[in-house]
Formats: structure tokens, sequence, C-alpha cells
């Protein structure tokens, strides 16, 4: 961004540059989604294995537990922390403890060494909440305003891809005879993935800065920061002490409370059953965001009946799911099965584990919608992502360290979850019931100006995230002495 001064007073212009393809939005947003089909992708695919591909549940349990502790606590600050090194390197330490966890479960399986895989918890845990912090910063504010949806959906099918081709070498590496029975997944697995999860460190240092990001449109990428770490964090607080916020919270934590499915997979289905399940689930969690997405974005009715209808939509899915899971469950713990893909009461046992993240990914979609809507302002919806994402991840701490235990038929952590979700609907529906969408706020009143931002020329810069406090300056003289500004 370059500074114009004339004789009718100063003027904001970004100076003609050739377009570089490596400062493209395109180009950076295949850089965010490489690095989270890689690192994130990769965890996932082995995660869905149930228990990280291990033959007993309990120590991997222990370890996601610190990994989704940590995570929590790091999403809420990452936003600050963001702000003050930059989204390149965050996105780089985002990454780096990744491969650290998955050398501690090779080490595991093959050797049965345990303090690896607590050490690679921790560092994954610091990781993953700065990973979370710059994606979502990067996915939501370097792309053109008109082209945002694009590029979720290039970030999106990028962050599917992780699991669905870690899914499918875990089923390659695991699909003999020898692997119908119960058991631990082969250690060429770990290998594999800790070398593919060692490339996305040097993949994230491609992200460009947003201050060197080229647009189409000739637009830039405004940052929009608090002059100081101690203002991040006032920020951070006035949005967490919010009444609709507070509401929330339980959902936050019911979201993704359920980690019993990967128990479920160990009790009760071999190896090359639990790698099949991990490879085909992804297709229905795909189906699934879809359908979400679909509802959600459809033009023929407003914002606010789409909460509405997305909500009840959320909760007959849970019901299904989770009223089918504990009449199969109380099958299993009468008659604990050890099913193969080949024998009879294989789809049976699946279907639980196929709705319960049918049924989360919906809720998923719902609620980051219903966040998105709360305001126009990129920084404040970093804000609010943090919250959330932070906040289903301390559930999955809780839940993680629930599963540590062999509980009998899995009744308790099953009743948990079916509690949480109980306890936490009639306060979601009074945000839904008391909520009002932005977007409905700007058709009533189009001409007031946005609170939350500093200024009105801050206004404009609807595709920004953060404008830098040395940058304030040069905009309200602009705004005072006429000057226009080119963004």
């Amino acid at each position: 961004m370059a500074e114009k001064t004339s004789q009718e007073g100063p003027s904001i212009e970004a100076a003609p540059v050739k377009r570089l393809w490596y400062r493209t939005t395109l180009f950076n947003a295949i850089v965010i989604g490489a690095v989270g089909f890689i690192a994130p992708g990769l965890w996932n695919a082995m995660n869905q294995l149930g228990a990280g591909g291990a033959e007993k549940p309990y120590l991997v349990n222990a370890a996601n537990a610190l990994v989704f502790g940590i995570l929590g606590i790091m999403c809420i600050f990452g936003a600050p922390i963001a702000n003050r090194i930059g989204l390149k390197w965050t996105l780089f330490f985002g990454v780096v403890g990744y491969p650290i966890y998955s050398a501690g479960l090779y080490l595991n399986n093959r050797y049965g060494v345990e303090w690896l895989v607590l050490v690679g918890a921790v560092t994954c845990g610091f990781s993953a909440g700065l990973f979370w912090a710059s994606e979502g910063a990067v996915a939501l504010g370097y792309p053109e305003p008109g082209k945002r949806g694009r590029y979720l959906n290039i970030w999106l099918w990028f962050r599917t891809g992780g699991p669905l081709v870690g899914g499918a070498i875990v089923l390659a590496l695991n699909h003999d005879a020898n692997s119908k029975r119960k058991g631990k997944v082969s250690y060429e697995t770990y290998l594999i993935f800790t070398a593919l999860q060692s490339i996305a460190a040097p993949v994230a240092l491609l992200l460009s800065p947003p201050e060197k990001v080229q647009r189409s449109d000739g637009s830039k990428v405004i940052i929009r920061a608090e002059a100081t770490f101690k203002a991040e964090l006032k920020a951070l607080w006035k949005t967490s002490t919010r009444k609709d916020i507070l509401l929330l919270l339980p959902i936050f934590w019911a979201a993704y409370f359920n980690q019993y499915s990967g128990n479920f997979q160990t009790y009760y289905f071999g190896v090359r059953a639990r790698a099949l399940i991990g490879f085909t689930s992804n297709f229905g969690t795909l189906l699934s965001s879809q359908l979400m997405s679909t509802l959600l974005d459809y033009k023929g009715i407003s914002v606010k009946k789409r909460i509405f209808w997305g909500f009840w939509y959320a909760v007959a899915l849970h019901i299904t799911a989770w009223t089918y899971g504990w009449v199969v469950q109380e099958k299993y713990t009468a008659n604990p099965p050890a099913y193969d893909w080949e024998d009879k009461g294989f789809v049976e046992g699946y279907f639980v584990l196929l709705l319960w993240d049918f049924a989360r990914q919906g809720l998923q979609n719902w609620l980051y919608y219903l966040v998105s809507t709360k305001t126009d302002n990129i920084s404040e919806l970093t804000r609010f992502s943090g919250i959330l994402r932070g906040q289903e991840s301390l559930g999955q701490a809780v839940s993680y360290g629930l599963n540590t235990r062999q509980w009998v038929g899995g009744r308790v952590p099953l009743a948990v979850n079916t509690i949480l979700l109980g306890l936490a609907a009639y306060p979601t529906w009074l945000v839904v019931r008391d909520h009002v969408p932005v977007e409905e706020k700007n058709k009533e009143n189009p001409a007031a100006p946005n609170v939350d931002l500093e200024s009105d020329i801050e206004k404009t810069a609807e595709a920004s995230t953060i404008i830098l406090p040395e940058d304030k300056e040069i905009f309200a003289s602009a705004k005072t002495s006429g000057g226009s500004g080119a963004v």
C-alpha cells in the first residue's frame, strides 16, 4: 500500500506492480490447503483408526487428552500471538509438532516406547493451536470478497483429502488376512505418516505475508490489529464474556465430546475393519457437510430461518445417531463381538460410527455458520472462531481423559455424552431465538457504521483481517482531508 500526496490532499493508492504467481490468492489457498492436507489431515486419518491405530486405546487417549488440553488454550490465545509474529511463522510453528507425535506412535507400536508419545502430544498441542489460528485468518482474509466461497471450497477439499489419502494408505498396508483379528496396525503406517508430515513445515514457509498478497481485483489485504498484546487480550476477554458466547459454551463442548468412538472401534473390530472404517467414514463426513452447507446457503429463505432449521436438523441427526448407538452398544455389552469386514454384523456396528460422525459434522458446520453471522468484522470473527475451536478442544481433552479407562460396556462415556448434548440444547436454542444475523442488521440500517470498527474507512475493507496500528493515522488523515483509499 503506497501513500500518494497531491494538492487535493493525501490519498491511498495501490502501486501498479506485476502480479507474481506465488503472491496470488490461489497459490496461497493451495499452500494453506496443502499444509492442512499433510499435517492435521494425516493426523485425523490416524485417529480415525481408533486409538491412533494402537491395540489398546488407553495410552493414546491419555496423549490425546494432552493434545487437546493444550490445543484448547492455544486456540484461544492464538490470534494475539499470530498478530505479533505474523501468519507465515505462526503457520510454520503450527505444523512442526505433528511429525513428532507420529514418530512417538511409531516407536510405541514397534518397540513399546511410551515417553515420546507423551512428548509428541505436548508439541502437537502447541503446534495445532497455532495452526488453527493462522489457517482461519488466511482462509477468510486472503481471498477477494467475491471469490471467498470458491477458495473456502479449495481449502475444504484439501482438508478432507488428508484423511482420505491417509485412510487409503492405512487400508493398503493393513488389508491382508492377518489383519482380520483385533490388534494394532503395521509400524510402516507410522513411518509413512511421519515422513509426509515432515514436509508441512517447509511448505508453510511458502505462504505470503498479508501485505504482499496480490489479489486479482487489485485490492490489498488490510491488517486490523490492536496496538499492543495487552489490547489484544482485552478484546479477547470482551468477546469471551458476551452473553451469547457464554450460552454457547455447552454446545461448543458437546460438539466434539464423543471420543468414545475410538474405544468402540478397538473393542469390537479387527485391524483391517478399522482401516476400512477410517477410510470410508470420510465420505459420510463430506456428505453431511455438503447437506448442511446446502441448507445454510439456500437463498430462498432468510439467514435467520436457515439458522433455525439448521438447528432442528442438527437436533434430529443427534437423536437418531445416539438412539441407534445406545441400542447397538447394549447389544455388544451383552455379547462383545470382534468383527472383520467380511462378518455379517459388521455393517450394524459400522453404522454406529458413521452416524456419530455424520451428526457431529453437521453440527460443527452449523455452529461455524452461526458464529460467522454474528459480525462482519473479520478480527472479531477470528476471536469467535478461536473461542469455538478452543472450547471444542478442551471438551475433547476431557473426553479423551474419560476414555483412558475401560468402562464396562461403554455406558459411562455414552451417558456423559447424551447428558451433555441434552443440557446444551436449551441454551443453544435461546441463542438461536434471540439471534439477529449481521446481514439482517445491515439491511435494516444500511447507513449505520459498524461499531466494531474504528472508522468508516476501515469498514470498507470487508475482506481484511488486521490494520496495522501505524497505518491508522494514514486512514484518518485520508478521511479528514477528503482523500480516497484504494485497497
